[in-house]
């Protein structure tokens, strides 16, 4: 099937929500994969909320794995005349959320979110934990060929309008990229409504981005504090040769060629951290996890020859490399003044490095040597002696020029995503390179003595891993999204805490009557639910529910829940690897816990604290993954239980009214403040009757209450 082909059916299957305009901080979320993210009604992303950078989240399965810093996004043209005839020499837009550009220069017109299906509704003891992202969804549509897709659709003062239209996937194959398709189209719609007000043609248009990833949020959190806006990251460039090798063919075999058109970041060396080698971002003042195993970015797909050619442009895009994040030109007032800006913007989206600071080498290995060299894997320079831009180092990539008559488009589609080593192999290459001793093992099989060679080499696997990613997408679109479909999800998971089990019922998939599909898989997690899962259920279809008789006492529990199939519909290779897919666990994943529940006291006497003492060097033998956690049990179903220093203070108060007889405490004060070391009294006091099991006894009174003694140690 052709890309035009394609494109056309896109725009015919999918709903045509007519608006005049959206608020141009709207977001829609899409959390089907590994990777996860949002889309901003205004065209491009910047990821601050007021409290960090949010967005790109891989994988997704950890907290603090946030790559998005910023998306700049501009479009530049000549010989333009805007609607007040005044005729400029070059003309640019900035999409950006600003009061001087919606409004003025940008006019979001849309934004909303398809999904192929509805998602499955998750309960943990009544609570519906998908509410939230469920209620992101704005329509439904059995035939679009991914899970989601986002539409945005922006108008600009230059009368361009860019739609965008996201795709996602939760194959597991496939599930950490995003594939974008971008629609230029001169509609000479220079404002939110309806009216046209240009009908002339755009001479020359450039558009493009720049895009700084942090790699990851916790690696700026941890480290030094600076990668958190991506000042430590690196930019590799692939795919100069593109034009020479794009009909070769791209299978499982071989599914990382050098030639894919691409531009990625990783983790570098800290600007300020000196006393080890942080490239992966090794936890050095804890158990040396590599947080940073990211290589993030974008790679190129397609991209139209002109308004009247849809025919892949093999000499496109126009621009790709890197420039300073801080510097770039700014587009100033909609007057005559702004001409220079305007110039130099044009100047840099066609390649030309504003300031000299960008550039289309690769500048690491033009600073580093070959990657497989020792000089590259055990480089000591920073980004920042590069870029010098407090703001940190861009991936580039522009497209044009394209000279576009009135009524017509060009499309550009590229894949953005993120890969890596897994987070099992983070923990072991981590405690190895803090811990190990020489030889240490290559990724070839190849010893070394240098444990950061060791610790690079492993981290730099990572550029085989995102062109594997884009790679895929590249099939992918060019297959015509004909990868093979996981089967879908149970529409219902309720997850029930009970007194001697955790009770798990769901509802038969959509996909059963299919001779591919196989049966359920039930996965869970002890104490957190970012960490490491195992299986504790497997079995046909014909049976709905599972009780997990294997918890224990006083540990949360997490679980998701996925269909498998046996592989039948998955065997030809081509597109991904061969054998059973499964429905995205993200789908079904609890983030409330469920637990054990003891049935209520029957007796103040009975009340227990578990730890007592609360010894934080014990913390790992308590309850496994929940530091600083403390237990009430044998509490009576219904009461209130005040915490006191030893001299009297009210520092905690929780009301218990589940009816059980647990309650837990992670020893913050209601304050927030972490409790400190020292003698502390409990004091509960029973808030309803409680009643004798045939409910015609009072066993306990509203009003008796009880005090224990315990001690926290740190």
């Amino acid at each position: 099937m052709s890309n035009s082909n394609l494109l056309r059916i896109f725009f015919i299957i999918l709903p045509i929500l007519v608006s005049s305009r959206v608020d141009e901080t709207l977001k829609r979320y899409i959390k089907v994969g590994s990777l996860q993210s949002h889309f901003s009604a205004y065209g491009s992303e910047r990821a601050w909320n007021n409290t960090y950078y949010e967005g790109l989240i891989w994988p997704a399965d950890y907290l603090y794995q946030d790559n998005s810093v910023i998306k700049r996004t501009w479009i530049a043209t000549k010989n333009f005349t805007d609607d007040q005839g005044y005729l400029w020499g070059h003309y640019g837009v900035y999409l950006l959320l600003s009061d001087n550009q919606v409004g003025t220069s940008i006019f979001p017109m849309e934004l909303y979110q398809i999904a192929k299906f509805m998602p499955p509704t998750v309960y943990v003891d009544g609570t519906d934990i998908n509410s939230f992202y469920n209620a992101q969804i704005d329509s439904v549509n059995s035939e679009i060929p991914s899970d989601r897709i986002v539409v945005n659709r922006v108008n600009t003062s230059m009368g361009l309008t860019m739609e965008r239209r996201i795709f996602a996937f939760s194959q597991q194959y496939h599930d950490n990229y995003f594939i974008k398709v971008f629609t230029f189209t001169n509609t000479g719609n220079t404002d939110w409504d309806d009216e046209i007000e240009l009908t002339s043609d755009l001479d020359g248009v450039v558009a493009g981005w720049g895009t700084r990833y942090s790699l990851p949020r916790e690696t700026g959190n941890r480290l030094d504090g600076q990668q958190s806006w991506g000042k430590n990251s690196w930019v590799t460039i692939r795919g100069e040769d593109y034009a020479d090798n794009y009909l070769m063919p791209i299978t499982e075999d071989d599914p990382s060629p050098q030639w894919l058109r691409s531009v990625f970041q990783w983790y570098g060396r800290s600007a300020t951290v000196s006393q080890v080698n942080t490239i992966g971002g090794p936890y050095y003042q804890g158990n040396g996890r590599l947080m940073s195993p990211h290589h993030a970015g974008m790679g190129v797909i397609h991209v139209d020859m002109d308004w009247g050619d849809s025919t892949n442009d093999i000499h496109q895009p126009l621009f790709m490399g890197w420039h300073a994040g801080d510097t770039y030109p700014s587009i100033g007032s909609l007057s005559p003044s702004a001409e220079p800006s305007m110039a130099n913007l044009y100047d840099m989206l066609s390649g030309i490095p504003f300031l000299g600071l960008g550039g289309a080498e690769r500048i690491d290995e033009i600073a580093m040597g070959d990657p497989s060299s020792d000089t590259y894997l055990n480089h000591n320079i920073k980004p920042f002696d590069m870029h010098n831009d407090a703001g940190g180092m861009n991936a580039m990539v522009t497209y044009g020029p394209f000279d576009i008559p009135h009524g017509e488009s060009v499309t550009i589609v590229e894949v953005e995503g993120i890969n890596g080593i897994n987070r099992t192999m983070c923990e072991e290459i981590g405690l190895e390179w803090d811990k190990g001793s020489p030889p240490f093992i290559l990724p070839d099989g190849s010893e070394t003595a240098n444990k950061d060679i060791f610790k690079n080499s492993w981290v730099f696997t990572g550029k085989d891993s995102i062109l594997k990613t884009f790679g895929r997408a590249y099939r992918n679109y060019n297959s015509g999204f004909q990868i093979p479909s996981p089967p879908l999800p149970p529409p219902l998971f309720d997850v029930q805490s009970g007194g001697d089990r955790i009770f798990l019922k769901w509802e038969p998939s959509g996909t059963e009557f299919e001779s591919s599909f196989s049966g359920y898989e039930i996965w869970r997690a002890p104490g957190k639910a970012d960490t490491i899962y195992t299986q504790v259920y497997s079995g046909a279809k014909g049976t709905y529910s599972f009780d997990d008789l294997t918890a224990k006492r006083g540990i949360s529990y997490y679980y998701y829940i996925q269909s498998v199939s046996n592989g039948s519909n998955n065997q030809s290779g081509e597109l991904n690897p061969t054998g059973p897919l499964k429905s995205s666990r993200f789908y079904t994943k609890t983030s409330k816990p469920a637990y054990l529940r003891r049935k209520s006291g029957d007796a103040l006497r009975d009340i227990r604290i578990v730890p007592n003492p609360y010894h934080i060097a014990a913390k790992d033998y308590q309850y496994t993954g929940e530091k600083d956690k403390i237990m009430f049990l044998n509490i009576p179903g219904q009461c209130d239980i005040r915490v006191f220093t030893e001299r009297g203070d009210l520092i905690h108060h929780i009301s218990h009214n589940d009816g059980s007889g647990d309650e837990a405490w992670n020893l913050v004060t209601s304050g927030r403040q972490v409790v400190a070391p020292g003698i502390y009294l409990a004091h509960i006091l029973v808030s309803s009757n409680i009643l004798s099991i045939d409910q015609e006894n009072v066993i306990i009174r509203k009003g008796d209450s009880r005090v224990l003694k315990f001690a926290v140690i740190r």
